[in-house]
Formats: structure tokens, C-alpha cells, sequence
């Protein structure tokens, strides 16, 4: 097999390599897909749509200061992947990104945690089983990062720690940024003056690398969830379940609510990719345009800086908007809330 690349960076991913266990290969495939775009492009949604909007902002502010603050940690230390040789590479997408802390870790670690400190009392389940499910996640992401060939083991502990330690900071005033998003007049105004001024802060590299861009959209997707969460508040259209039903419980899996939940994935999920998509189209050829950058090498543009924030942080701004307002109201209209 050869390495899954990255499209925007010059490997050329002629590297081959076979392996004696198919098990621990598509294991750890899985696990590391557990902190990649596609993983968060489906698991965020159907959080909001089929199971507790309330508890899915709040994952995703914290999955937006863990992401950051990873990302510039990284940018500051700047310690270097490990070496191929005498490593093994199974996967080289983000091999232009410094190594030290593991962002992988960092989001395998802090997502499953704050899903049971903010779920557990929320929602009617053993406390057993929201830990076993915590450990076995974190578990395989962090193992996986190890056996793709992409972090070292210190890269992977420091990131746990890190994450561990952002979460005892963040999560006791995770309702008061959730409240503010919400309920204060100029909310989104600051909001985005805040992101975009945390997305210039930290965009100083001396080299390219897609840590920048997967900053930007970061940024843009937390800056983008928490205006259409302003926006749901502000129309009255309510997403979180009323408090006489708390504590929740998981309702009886009916045919009838699976097909309701996978539809509703599947259309949200659609309208996202489209969203994606057409802004993509939009915005790179119009800041190339702007600021008089040839635009016939698509891949040489995108990694200008002047093309690369405001493309990926309108983009995925108008994704974050969507997954909160747009889509939520569609399903309205026709009938799946």
C-alpha cells in the first residue's frame, strides 16, 4: 500500500510498505480517522440533530480551544516528525505539521471526556460504561498515532496531558461561554473579531505547513456554530430539550426513529458538503482576484497565506452557520425535526 497524502503538500507518497496484521492495520486506520475532518464532519451533527444540541455546542467549544491551542503549541516548540527511517510511515497527510504535542491525542482525550463530564447526570446511563467507552476511545487514538508512524510516544503523553489539563480549565466555564454565545446582544459581533484575532495571532509560521489551515477552519467552524447558536436564540427556534425531561433518556430503538436519524445525517451532511463545496469555489478564485494571485495552480494559491485564511475561514464559518441554523431549519420546513 502506499500512504494516504495531502493534495496541498509536494509528498509524493511513492513510499510503499505491506502489513503482517490486517487487524491492528484498519484498527488503528479507524482510530486515527477519529481525530481527521471526515470523523468530526459526522459526529458533531448527529450529536445537534439526533441526540442533545445543548451538549454539542459545548463539545465543540472545547474541541475549538483543545484544536488551537494544540495547533500553536506545535507552531512553538516545533519539534520535527519522527524519522523515516528507522519509522515506518502509514500515513503522511499531516506530515508538514510539527510532531510535539499530538493534536490527535489532544482530540482523542478531550472529546470522550467532556462527552461523559458534561453527559453523565444529563443523560441516563452507568457511569461504568461512559468510561470504558472514554478509555477504549482515547486508547485508540493515542495508540494509533504511534503505530501509523506519525508521533512519537512523549508526543502522544504530552498531548493527553495537555488536553486533561485544558479541560480542567475550560469545562467549569463551558456554560458561561455557551450562555454568552447564546444570549448577549453582540455576541457574534465579538465573537468573530475574537477568532479572527486568535487565527492571526497565531499564523507567524516560517514555513508552510496545513497546520495553518486546519487552524483557520478550526477557528472558522467554532466562530460559525456559535453564530447560528446566537441566531436559533434569537428566532426562538429551540434545539435543546426542555428541562422538565431531564434527566434524559435513550428512547427505544424503533425502526421509525433510526430511519428519522440516519435521514436526517444524511440530508444535513449533504447540505454541509455542498455548503463546502460551493464556498470553496467561491472565495479561493475571489481572494486570489483580490489580492492579484494567479489562480492557475490552485495548490501554489491555497498555500498563500492571503488566499488560505479567508478561504478556509469563511468556508467552513458558513459549514459551522449551517450545521446550527440552516440545516435545523430545513428539517423544519420539511417535517424531520
Amino acid at each position: 500500500r502506499r500512504p494516504r497524502r495531502n493534495s496541498l503538500t509536494e509528498e509524493d507518497g511513492s513510499q510503499e510498505f505491506s502489513t503482517r496484521c490486517r487487524f491492528l492495520y484498519y484498527l488503528f486506520s479507524l482510530g486515527t480517522e477519529l481525530g481527521n475532518e471526515l470523523f468530526y464532519i459526522l459526529f458533531f451533527p448527529f450529536c445537534i440533530w439526533n441526540l442533545d444540541a445543548w451538549l454539542g455546542r459545548r463539545l465543540i467549544i472545547i474541541w475549538v480551544w483543545v484544536m488551537y491551542l494544540g495547533q500553536c503549541t506545535k507552531d512553538v516548540i516545533r519539534w520535527p516528525r519522527p524519522a523515516s527511517p528507522p519509522v515506518v510511515k502509514l500515513e503522511v497527510f499531516y506530515n508538514s505539521e510539527y510532531s510535539m504535542p499530538s493534536t490527535h491525542a489532544m482530540s482523542g482525550t478531550a472529546i470522550p471526556l467532556a462527552l461523559l463530564l458534561l453527559s453523565y447526570g444529563r443523560w441516563q446511563y452507568p457511569l461504568m460504561f461512559g468510561l470504558i467507552l472514554a478509555f477504549c476511545w482515547c486508547s485508540l487514538v493515542c495508540c494509533s498515532r504511534i503505530y501509523m508512524g506519525m508521533h512519537s510516544i512523549l508526543d502522544v503523553i504530552a498531548g493527553f496531558l495537555y488536553a486533561i489539563l485544558i479541560l480542567v480549565v475550560f469545562h467549569p466555564v463551558v456554560d458561561l461561554i455557551d450562555n454568552f454565545n447564546l444570549t448577549y446582544k453582540y455576541a457574534p459581533l465579538i465573537i468573530i473579531s475574537l477568532h479572527l484575532a486568535l487565527g492571526i495571532f497565531s499564523f507567524t509560521l516560517d514555513t508552510w505547513s496545513t497546520s495553518r489551515g486546519d487552524t483557520a477552519q478550526i477557528l472558522g467552524c467554532g466562530a460559525g456554530v456559535a453564530c447560528g447558536s446566537h441566531v436559533n436564540y434569537i428566532m426562538g427556534l429551540k434545539l435543546d430539550p426542555p428541562p422538565k425531561t431531564l434527566p434524559l433518556s435513550l428512547s427505544s430503538l424503533t425502526v421509525t426513529v433510526f430511519g428519522k436519524a440516519i435521514l436526517r445525517l444524511l440530508i444535513g451532511v449533504i447540505v454541509l458538503l455542498l455548503t463546502k463545496v460551493a464556498m470553496k469555489k467561491a472565495t479561493i478564485p475571489l481572494a486570489c482576484k483580490i489580492f492579484r494571485i494567479p489562480h492557475d495552480d490552485v495548490r501554489k494559491a491555497r498555500q498563500r497565506m492571503e488566499v488560505e485564511l479567508p478561504y478556509r475561514y469563511i468556508t467552513y464559518g458558513t459549514v459551522g452557520f449551517s450545521l446550527m441554523f440552516i440545516v435545523p431549519c430545513l428539517f423544519h420546513f420539511i417535517g424531520l425535526s
